[in-house]
């Protein structure tokens, strides 16, 4: 997934963020733009919610039918001090990297890729193709890990746990006493949950905040329904949600401490200053090693121009 095209700063709000005055429960509607010929929901950044502990962008996308000539494919480009973390409920996907990675998705599994210093990956939609349905996360690394290494780790098989009403697939992190193996750098949870119909609570640690994003179905909270294309923010000091179905749902609950440093994003990229941000531009569109080659098909996608 490629981002903002516009200097995003993700760290406006942190001097005063949780008033008195401020709702516990916040509404949001996603902004819908295209990715790779597909049309996708973006819910974060919001310029109301820029992040929601380290998860720093969510892409929701599908479900869509695809062509011979209309697929998920999105060239070589680059990221630093991120990770990408991308799920899907339909479909597959291939994942090709300047380590050497080429990886297919499918759904119930987890690509996690760590941007460290820069990397270069690839999104492709396989020879086959038939129908995509997903959400594609980025997680801003803190300073002890944004310069380090890239990486990268597939994960075919996620733990579970069983709550009332539902089931919870833990992607990173630690809920409903179940402990996903994926690197997390800071406090965060990302799990996907699916409700059957009728009512289930879902315990939450108070020194978290939490978004959900209904990937599939309809839930209601507080006699307000969250569907696709909603974000739905809980900010810290709660225990639990409770969510109410009236059909087979599933959704994406994010959740960690609020993220604490200064951040900007622009493109695909997670900095702390512009001369940051610019720097890896350059690199890029000069053919670097610092992002090395990816071996696909596809072209590489040019950084735009940063406009300050």
């Amino acid at each position: 997934m490629t981002g903002p095209t516009t200097p995003e700063d993700l760290s406006a709000f942190h001097d005063d963020r949780y008033p008195s005055s401020r709702p516990a429960f916040e509404l949001f509607q996603s902004r819908r733009t295209t990715v790779g010929n597909i049309t996708v929901r973006r819910a974060l950044p919001k310029r109301q919610r820029r992040t929601i502990g380290a998860w720093c962008f969510a892409d929701h996308f599908g479900p869509e039918l695809l062509s011979d000539k209309q697929g998920m494919d999105v060239g070589p480009h680059p990221h630093i001090g991120l990770q990408t973390a991308t799920w899907l409920l339909e479909g597959e996907l291939v994942h090709r990297d300047s380590l050497g990675s080429e990886q297919m998705i499918r759904p119930g599994e987890l690509n996690l890729m760590t941007a460290g210093k820069g990397v270069s990956h690839s999104e492709e939609s396989p020879g086959k193709r038939s129908s995509i349905h997903g959400i594609q996360l980025w997680i801003a690394q803190p300073n002890e890990t944004r310069n380090g290494e890239p990486a990268f780790e597939h994960h075919n098989s996620l733990p579970e746990a069983n709550i009332d009403n539902a089931t919870a697939t833990v992607l990173v992190g630690s809920f409903g006493g179940a402990t996903s193996s994926a690197r997390s750098d800071t406090p965060i949870v990302g799990v996907q949950v699916t409700i059957g119909i009728g009512s289930t609570i879902l315990e939450l640690r108070k020194d978290f905040e939490y978004g959900l994003i209904v990937l599939e179905g309809i839930v209601t909270h507080q006699n307000l329904a969250v569907t696709p294309g909603n974000l739905a923010y809980f900010p810290m000091g709660r225990n639990e949600i409770m969510l109410t179905s009236q059909e087979p749902s599933i959704l994406m609950l994010l959740g960690g401490k609020p993220f604490s440093e200064s951040l900007l994003m622009w493109w695909n990229f997670v900095a702390r200053t512009h001369g940051e941000l610019d720097e890896a531009r350059q690199d890029w569109n000069s053919h670097s090693q610092r992002f090395g080659i990816v071996n696909s098909k596809l072209d590489s996608i040019p950084a735009p121009t940063l406009q300050l």
